[in-house]
């Protein structure tokens, strides 16, 4: 089994998880899958904004973007692709939310790895679809509902 996680630290924010809980809700989001590779950026607001405009034309930083790698046809590479998480605004989500701040992390890793692996949640029966999974694979790790 090779996981690959790559935390790439571009914030000033603290505190920020360590590196083996980053690592364990990859693991736990893959669910089986035994070859991957990721990179998982953490930004300031700045960074977040800058990507979330270039991408996806909105004006605002945001929580968490995935971007799933484009491989070529043929090519066989366990590359996922990168996740961009905004640390200041996991914090603030976290307290506006009344969720512990472990677990709102958590969550964003594990949304963000979804995508990576093709889940989306565009319409309302994909969001369903992406939030059970999410619930399923959060409670596992001891976490409470975060739609609750």
């Amino acid at each position: 089994m090779t996981i690959e996680v790559d935390v790439q630290n571009a914030t000033s924010f603290e505190p920020l998880p360590t590196k083996f809980e980053f690592n364990l809700w990859v693991v736990t989001a893959l669910h089986g899958r035994e070859d991957a590779e990721l990179t998982l950026r953490l930004v300031d607001e700045e960074e977040s904004r800058e990507l979330n405009s270039r991408y996806r034309d909105k004006q605002a930083p945001t929580n968490v973007l995935s971007f799933p790698a484009e491989l070529p046809p043929g090519v066989d590479y366990p590359l996922l692709g990168d996740i961009v998480i905004c640390a200041p605004l996991v914090k603030r989500e976290a307290e506006a939310q009344g969720k512990s701040l472990e677990a709102h992390w958590a969550h964003l890793v594990l949304h963000g790895v979804l995508h990576l692996l093709g889940h989306d949640h565009q319409d309302e029966q994909e969001a369903q679809e992406m939030e059970a999974i999410e619930v399923e694979l959060l409670f596992s790790l001891g976490f409470p509902n975060p739609y609750a």
